[in-house]
């Protein structure tokens, strides 16, 4: 088996919390009293666009928040939003010692929208370790789609073989398997430290 150089790193759920997942839609939809049912038919009509780069996050809450009148404003919203992202200190530790120890490259990739990735990457630090950042919102694909994968490999330079990429989503680590990426579906710090540790142990 190749030796792993790479490390494809999925931010929200591995990381970091999710940056505007069902839960945390549901969590502001119930802070700011909105209806939820209307509230997620909104996004789903417009979420691709957004994560895509095709309209802005003011753009994207104009439609699905503010379509009508609101008795808060639309900053209140964006940093109820915004104070979603935690990071995961244990994960974001040992990342930073298998930069450290075994000089991997690291690849962040994530399905986000530009001004929430803009803020996560900056106030978790997070180019102190990565090397490239492969978000929807940057290469205008979102995951699983094949070229946001192939997009990864042809800017990184790096074989499929010699990538290691953990996701928290099945679909997204079954569809990097199709161009020979090995997978960790990502569960807990314990396991999945465990299986890197194990897989790159094995390589030396």
């Amino acid at each position: 088996m190749a030796r792993i150089t790479t490390l494809f790193l999925d931010l929200g759920g591995v990381v970091l919390t999710n940056g505007w997942d069902h839960n945390q839609r549901h969590q502001l939809a119930n802070q700011f009293g909105l209806d939820w049912d209307d509230f997620e038919r909104r996004h789903s009509w417009i979420y691709n666009l957004h994560e895509t780069d095709k309209i802005t996050l003011d753009e994207y809450l104009q439609q699905v928040v503010f379509w009508q009148a609101r008795d808060f404003s639309l900053q209140q919203f964006k940093a109820a939003m915004y104070a979603l992202s935690q990071p995961y200190t244990d994960m974001l530790q040992f990342v930073y010692n298998l930069k450290k120890q075994h000089g991997l490259t690291i690849a962040l990739t994530s399905n986000e929208g530009r001004d929430l990735a803009d803020y996560r990457i900056k106030t978790f630090d997070l180019g102190a370790f990565a090397d490239y950042y492969f978000v929807s919102c940057y290469i205008y694909y979102q995951k699983p789609d094949l070229h946001f994968y192939k997009i990864a490999l042809d800017v990184t330079q790096v074989a499929p073989e010699s990538v290691l990429y953990i996701d928290d989503r099945e679909n997204g680590i079954k569809a990097a398997s199709a161009l020979g990426i090995r997978g960790i579906v990502h569960k807990d710090y314990t396991t999945t430290s465990q299986q890197v540790l194990a897989m790159l142990s094995y390589m030396l």
